[in-house]
């Protein structure tokens, strides 16, 4: 699997959700690689990791402006603050468009895991990952700022799949849903 590959696939799943569900078209800006964990210093930022063959991390950053734009767009109200609605709003944007990618890549890499987005919002802070791979950053304009879908995946260190902490924690999200 190529790196363009990764980045179609984040490209039209991204686009997918934004035209389907929120009715914002985005416009595609140069994607690239960089090898530290992406984050903005200030806005929002959700994560959500994926646990197979391949192992990472996805996540779905963006300003607060944009944050209360699209949940507004989800939930058809005006947002003036970030809120608990406008967070899990985002989360569920991540989910969506995360999981579009992780079903795109199952056709390759195999089976996946998705676990549930954990979303961050405030000023001045930073991300990192102990992985050492590297992240692949697609970004998007959207209604004259930048939102940014990030993807960091490696081999999985257990040959035969799930990583016990990988399996822990899917185990933990498939008991909620039961």
């Amino acid at each position: 699997m190529t790196q363009e590959r990764i980045i179609e696939m984040m490209r039209a799943a991204t686009r997918d959700v934004f035209g389907t569900m929120l009715g914002i078209e985005l416009t595609d800006l140069e994607a690239f690689a960089q090898e530290r964990a992406p984050g903005p210093s200030e806005g929002v930022l959700a994560l959500v990791g994926l646990a197979g063959q391949w192992a990472g991390s996805g996540t779905f950053s963006c300003s607060a402006n944009s944050a209360r734009h699209i949940a507004g767009q989800l939930l058809m109200q005006p947002y003036e603050s970030i809120d608990d609605e406008v967070l899990d709003a985002i989360g569920e944007v991540t989910n969506m468009v995360l999981g579009n990618v992780k079903t795109s890549l199952e056709e390759e890499l195999g089976p996946m895991g998705l676990s549930i987005p954990t979303v961050i919002y405030g000023r001045n802070f930073t991300t990192r990952s102990v992985a050492k791979s590297q992240w692949i950053v697609v970004p998007f304009g959207c209604n004259g700022e930048t939102v940014e879908v990030h993807l960091c995946l490696a081999p999985s260190k257990e040959a035969g799949g799930l990583t016990r902490l990988a399996k822990d924690q899917l185990a933990a999200v498939l008991s909620i849903l039961d």
